[in-house]
């Protein structure tokens, strides 16, 4: 088997540019000067046939080949770093840097609670959170995986499934002692409904309400138009209006009657939290290790989620 070792070292130099951004960046990690980092990511251009990154004073980006190229051999390189860390004996091998693109609200109210007790499970691990509201080029921004709610277009990234969490339409007790509680759906016409813009479409959420096979669209309308969650939520407990809202990290406000569920008789009615992954065929064992703990945390924060 003719092997060139010199392309698997360029790898290794490209994957930590790559995760740290910079020469310099990859440089520390390396423990290299910036230069040879440099001149490591020429010679495997040079033997690719390829420029890897567009590269400005300012920034630094990979090249489409090179986002091509780097998408595909990552996955062999963490293959590598698991077999080496087994045969030393790191039984875990959840170790190293990982970079996460994960939704605000998701990161606000259900995953930064719990942060402590995933880096004491694993304590050998660091991991970058950008909290942001579209998944971005994952491979191009250096991102191990994003957690992201709402059906994802076909691309050639890899979806899984973590959970489907009920949606449930709330106000708060301030405002039902103003306004009056509406008995069905239909009545939402009479009250002052919060909007959501929907960030792919820029209109608001249409309201649907399922129980089994059955679906009822309801027009509703309202003086706010909103594009965070956590306003929304805030807003709805101050007794703004009726709001439309997952159920994934709400139980206390539902448990102590902060929120009162208006159509529990409705309860079909759900949105998907998925994680995202560049098109690898096996996932590295610090990306499954945050994966699981998160799809945990989604089935313990959601009241009658699946």
């Amino acid at each position: 088997m003719n092997f060139d070792g010199r392309i698997l070292s360029g790898v290794g130099v490209l994957a930590a540019v790559v995760e740290r951004g910079t020469f310099a960046g990859a440089s520390e990690m390396l423990g290299l000067t910036p230069s040879g980092v440099s001149r490591s990511i020429s010679r495997l251009e040079d033997r690719l046939g390829i420029r890897l990154f567009d590269r400005t004073t300012r920034s630094l980006h990979l090249t489409d080949e090179g986002a091509r190229f780097y998408e595909a051999v990552v996955s062999h390189l963490e293959g590598i770093e698991e077999a080496a860390g087994a045969a030393s004996g790191a039984a875990s091998s959840v170790r190293g840097r990982m970079r996460v693109n994960v939704d605000p609200f998701f990161s606000g109210l259900v995953l930064a609670p719990h942060l402590r007790g995933f880096t004491e499970r694993y304590p050998e691990l660091q991991i970058e959170i950008h909290t942001r509201d579209d998944v971005g080029d994952l491979v191009s921004d250096g991102m191990d995986v994003a957690v992201r709610f709402g059906p994802q277009p076909a691309s050639s990234l890899i979806s899984r499934l973590l959970l489907e969490t009920r949606i449930l339409t709330v106000a708060a007790p301030s405002y039902l002692a103003a306004h009056g509680k509406p008995k069905r759906p239909e009545d939402l016409s009479d009250h002052a409904c919060i909007q959501f813009r929907d960030p792919l479409t820029g209109r608001p959420f249409e309201w649907e309400f399922q129980r089994g096979k059955q679906v009822l669209p309801v027009p509703t309308t309202g003086p706010l138009l909103l594009t965070d969650v956590n306003t929304m939520l805030q807003a709805c407990l101050a007794g703004a209006g009726v709001a439309q809202v997952m159920s994934l990290g709400i139980g206390h406000w539902i448990a102590s009657g902060a929120l009162i569920d208006l159509f529990p008789d409705w309860p079909d009615e759900t949105f998907p939290l998925y994680a995202i992954q560049p098109s690898r065929r096996h996932p590295a064992a610090k990306v499954r290790a945050f994966l699981d703990f998160c799809a945990e945390l989604a089935r313990n924060e959601a009241p009658g989620g699946r």
